[in-house]
């Protein structure tokens, strides 16, 4: 059995050691946190490598002040571009714009843009903050032992074991993690009922990223590189059918093409809807059927397929789900493990973020890896997060039907929204979404931009005892 370090010889434990299954967005940001804090950490993920989807992520300001207390803000605005607004069109009337999502605000009202960026670049300047030593790839889990008094156990498909007190599911929607522990509370008849459910998958996309493409045939892109702002447009088609992009630095385009998962009544509706186009076959198959799909700064999406790699298009089922047991014993989970969001809010990746930070926080606390100490750990992360993941949920709900809908209600809420109620919308979302933008608190805290106050955080009481010792021990050098 392979451990951090051997149990230390004494009664009471010292500070927590943990292990984290998936390095995905939440996993990774947790890590560099862990990092940053001194905690001990090991990362394992299946992949032999990490192959993320060839797609576009959008990160909104919530997030920025953390980048910047982690050194990741300059790099992260280097390889991506803000955006001011999503103008959303209408297929059948020839591309007519029928409104936009204004986000041009959320520099005034957080000090930072939202930013689009390419998800292999994200990925890549996350894994450059973690030493190589810490994550190990090709580790698929096979069995988990969930510990209460005597930490938690991983064993892996070469055969190993691996042991710490901690253990953090950030696995994903499937998250094995979760699978495991949700089996165990269910033999133990404690699993809420509405945990035991499935999630739902209203949505099926296939998303791709391209390689640079010729700004003389895009004029679209020389804008966008004269402007420093993404060009983000969304299509609203005819049927069950959405597509959108946004230009990336190195005219590149990241794209998506969706379909809503029809009940019987809209299917009937839309002959062209066939269940089997989005079934079992393979993404180069699904290419073929939508190739002549215009887009509105020229051309098709067979143009965007063309100049995409094939290893950077996917095929990817949109579920959503939120849960209610987020921790166990001492096991926690984090990201899409325990919410998922729909992508269309462009939360997704941001609440797994805030997550982490908020886990993190909890951690740092805990000095002596008591079960009871560690308990109360997840139960405050838990406290501080679910409310505002829940939030983040209802309103991914309600994005979705704006952005994708097509029942007669969902267009209905578009014109009305878009229309008649778009500046009130969309300064009440702000107001509600732009003053949550939490930060490590055993870090130097980054200063409050923008005109809306950031929601208070509870402050780090071990960080400050820290920093009082440090500045008594400087009076006393002098």
């Amino acid at each position: 059995m392979e451990m951090f370090q051997e149990p230390p010889m004494m009664e009471e434990p010292g500070a927590p050691t943990v292990i984290i299954v998936g390095a995905g967005l939440a996993g990774l940001t947790l890590a560099i946190l862990l990092e940053k804090a001194d905690i001990e950490y090991l990362v394992f993920e299946k992949a032999s490598e990490v192959k993320p989807l060839g797609s576009t992520i959008a990160l909104g300001p919530n997030v920025m002040p953390l980048f910047t207390q982690l050194g990741l803000f300059d790099d992260f605005v280097a390889i991506s571009r803000p955006v001011n607004h999503i103008t959303i069109h209408k297929e059948k009337e020839d591309m007519r714009p029928i409104g936009k999502i204004d986000i041009e605000e959320h520099i005034e009202k957080s000090g930072y843009s939202s930013r689009v960026c390419s998800r292999p670049k994200l990925y890549d300047l996350l894994l450059s903050k973690i030493p190589p030593s810490k994550i190990h790839f090709g580790k698929r889990v096979l069995s988990i032992v969930h510990g209460d008094d005597h930490g938690a156990l991983i064993r892996t498909a070469d055969g190993k074991s691996y042991e710490a007190d901690i253990l953090v599911g950030a696995d994903g929607a499937y998250s094995a993690v979760r699978q495991s522990l949700y089996e165990q509370l269910k033999k133990d008849k404690i699993l809420p009922r509405s945990d035991q459910a499935r999630m739902e998958v209203n949505h099926m996309t296939l998303v791709g990223l391209t390689g640079p493409m010729d700004p003389e045939k895009y004029p679209a892109l020389k804008e966008a590189e004269r402007t420093s702002f993404s060009r983000a447009d969304w299509v609203i088609g005819h049927g069950p059918y959405t597509w959108r992009y946004f230009t990336l630095p190195d005219n590149c385009i990241g794209w998506g093409f969706g379909t809503q998962i029809l009940n019987e009544e809209l299917s009937k509706e839309n002959d062209t809807f066939r269940a089997t186009e989005w079934g079992p076959e393979s993404a180069h198959v699904l290419c073929k059927e939508i190739r002549d799909y215009k887009i509105p700064i020229g051309g098709t999406i067979g143009d965007l397929i063309d100049n995409t790699p094939k290893d950077y298009i996917s095929k990817v089922m949109l579920e959503e789900k939120l849960f209610e047991t987020w921790y166990h014993g001492r096991t926690v989970l984090i990201g899409d493990a325990c919410h998922k969001i729909m992508p269309y809010v462009g939360q997704g990746a941001v609440n797994a973020m805030e997550d982490a930070v908020i886990l993190a926080n909890a951690l740092y606390e805990v000095t002596s890896a008591t079960s009871k100490n560690i308990k109360s750990a997840f139960k405050e992360y838990r406290q501080l997060r679910y409310p505002h993941a829940a939030e983040q949920f209802q309103k991914s709900k309600l994005f979705t039907m704006l952005m994708v809908g097509q029942t007669w209600y969902e267009d209905l809420l578009r014109k009305v929204v878009l229309g008649h109620a778009s500046d009130f919308f969309q300064r009440r979302n702000y107001a509600k979404t732009l003053n949550y933008r939490p930060q490590a608190t055993f870090l130097p805290l980054v200063p409050d931009r923008g005109t809306i106050p950031i929601l208070p955080q509870k402050p780090s009481v071990r960080y400050a005892a820290e920093q009082a010792a440090l500045a008594k021990q400087g009076a006393e050098s002098l």
